[in-house]
């Protein structure tokens, strides 16, 4: 049962660090390829690769999740955006990460309609908990009209007030 879709823009980051993996070319030239891996609960999606952007990529990409079920109480409710680095000949690495929690922004949806955390800047850090540049990202959560509809509606006639 989907109470809503929540809404990713996905703008830029500027400032990314490599980490003491990244190859010797790349830290001199500065040009990585930086993508960025959105998960919410057990969806992902994956921004496209900003070919030799560098340190300051801009994606202006948006991605939309399902939000389909009620809210509980426990930390499930948090967008996960992992920055990545992509690498032809070898594994990718990781530049980062930033966790935004949303549960607040869905409860409020759930009140209003629709809610948003207009484009803020988000911290992006590391696995040793160091400050590695910051990503810009708006998001958006709606409810969708089929729960609405699934609501009123009991043995396919709608429920009246009488």
């Amino acid at each position: 049962m989907a109470i809503g879709i929540m809404e990713v823009k996905l703008v830029g980051a500027k400032g990314l660090k490599r980490t003491e993996y990244g190859c010797l070319c790349a830290l001199l030239s500065g040009k990585i390829g930086p993508y960025v891996l959105l998960q919410y609960r057990n969806q992902e999606c994956k921004s496209t690769t900003a070919k030799e952007k560098g340190i300051s990529p801009i994606w202006n990409e948006k991605f939309e999740f399902r939000v389909d079920s009620p809210l509980a109480n426990d930390d499930q409710y948090k967008l996960v955006l992992e920055i990545m680095d992509h690498n032809s000949f070898r594994a990718d690495d990781y530049l980062g990460k930033a966790t935004i929690y949303v549960k607040e922004l869905i409860e409020l949806g759930v009140e209003k309609g629709k809610a948003e955390l207009h484009l803020q800047k988000y911290r992006v850090v590391s696995t040793n908990k160091t400050y590695h540049g910051e990503i810009q990202v708006g998001i958006t959560f709606t409810i969708t009209k089929e729960e609405t509809i699934e609501q009123e509606e009991y043995g396919g006639q709608k429920d009246n007030d009488y």
